[in-house]
């Protein structure tokens, strides 16, 4: 009777032990993910090729802003691959991009400056900060003629803070502070080549 009671004693503990692992698991990959989701991202064909449009879900923090406030730029990256299965190989990369903003704070004028592509928008609040980053619009990835009509692709994109741009000191921050954890998971979804506009 011990023996039995002893051995079902083991099996519930084995059964704890292994919920409380996958719980830890699934807390640590919604942690990777903190701060950041990709609500919805599509293709549009212009006379150029194809335009990415995203709207991004966002959390910036009060560490953030303070450390914008104080002089140190924020840079955050939007990511895009495209790619094309092969049954035969590995997936074939045929686009892969990055646009860097920069975000900035004007002491003179006590605002805040978004740089992309070297072009500058300046406004109030961080919370204006937040609003404009959590837009991509008309970002051209593909280039004209690029993808074939009827053809299947693979698109993605994702959203991060560029902590290897922090000062040193901040990137020691980050690895002991949730407050500096941003990045989305990648966002994906299927395209179909269309005919190229004249």
């Amino acid at each position: 009777m011990w023996i039995k009671c002893i051995a079902a004693a083991e099996v519930i503990s084995i059964f704890f032990s292994l919920l409380m692992t996958c719980l830890l698991v699934c807390t640590a990959q919604r942690a990777s993910a903190e701060g950041a989701s990709i609500q919805s991202a599509k293709l549009e064909v212009t006379e150029d090729g194809y335009q990415l449009n995203a709207q991004i879900e966002l959390s910036l923090t009060a560490a953030m802003e303070e450390a914008v406030r104080k002089g140190v730029p924020l840079y955050f990256t939007i990511e895009f691959e495209l790619s094309h299965g092969r049954w035969y190989w590995l997936d074939q990369i045929m686009v892969r991009e990055r646009r860097d903003r920069r975000v900035a704070f004007a002491p003179l004028t006590d605002q805040y400056r978004i740089t992309v592509s070297g072009i500058s928008q300046n406004v109030a609040s961080f919370e204006e900060v937040r609003r404009v980053l959590s837009r991509v619009r008309s970002w051209n990835v593909i280039e004209k003629g690029l993808l074939k009509a009827g053809e299947k692709y693979e698109a993605a994109v994702r959203f991060k803070l560029d902590t290897a741009k922090l000062p040193k000191p901040f990137q020691l921050d980050v690895l002991a502070s949730k407050e500096w954890s941003l990045a989305s998971d990648w966002y994906r979804w299927t395209i179909v080549g269309a005919e190229s506009k004249p």
